[in-house]
């Protein structure tokens, strides 16, 4: 394979990687987005770099180029959100509530199906996977981090039992949203989730209670957005 090929590409990720963070920081928000030349100057990158980071940025949803207009940032209504580098970068953005409520949002839109699905789908090695992150979050409770990724662990591991491919598909979207909503929720309330609420969707994913499993999970997901809803703008 071509060496200049392979760095070509290294570089154009690269850039496409420093960009698509700054643009999803807000770093761009009421500038003019920069020209291919300026660019090239200021990320010490060739024209052609900088061309395909900017369609690549394009494909994802958060640039538009059109002739005399030059190229705009679009508004995150229009960024592929499901796109898994775009996931990942808004976990750096500067939240306020509204992203907060709008995550916990799609998790409510989700995770319940996924619950009554889980409890219709589950096997012996998905209810092991989910038992266990519930252990971990009770044996770890007195440190978040710990309590956080196990709680992460539960959620992930009732999408999985749910046998759904297409939420597989959301599953860096759902996670990213997991990590952020349930991270800010924990400090809200002063402690780590609450083992009991989790513990009964749990064993009604066990026991095959559907109708029990959704209940408690939207529930479970209603109270976190009660309390993103306090929040001020």
């Amino acid at each position: 394979m071509n060496m200049m090929r392979v760095h070509g590409v290294s570089l154009t990720y690269g850039l496409l990687e420093t960009l698509g963070q700054a643009i999803v920081a807000g770093d761009f928000d009421g500038t003019p987005f920069p020209t291919e030349g300026e660019l090239a100057a200021r990320y010490g990158a060739s024209r052609t770099v900088a061309r395909e980071a900017v369609k690549m940025l394009a494909a994802k949803g958060l640039l538009t180029s059109r002739p005399r207009q030059g190229t705009r940032v679009q508004p995150v209504a229009s960024w592929n959100l499901l796109d898994p580098d775009v996931t990942r970068w808004m976990t750096e953005r500067p939240f306020t509530s509204r992203i907060y409520r709008d995550y916990t949002e799609v998790r409510l839109a989700v995770e319940p199906i996924a619950a009554q699905l889980a409890a219709k789908r589950a096997s012996a090695a998905d209810l092991d996977a989910i038992g266990q992150a519930l252990k971990v979050m009770a044996d770890e409770a007195g440190d978040h981090a710990r309590a956080l990724l196990a709680d992460i662990d539960f959620h992930v591991a009732i999408l999985k039992a749910a046998g759904n491919p297409f939420l597989l598909q959301m599953r860096e979207l759902i996670q990213t949203a997991l990590t952020i909503s349930i991270g800010l929720t924990n400090r809200i309330s002063g402690h780590t989730a609450n083992i009991e609420d989790h513990a009964e969707v749990f064993h009604a994913i066990e026991r095959g209670d559907g109708a029990a499993a959704e209940t408690a999970m939207r529930r479970i997901l209603n109270e976190s957005l009660d309390l993103i809803e306090a929040m001020p703008e």
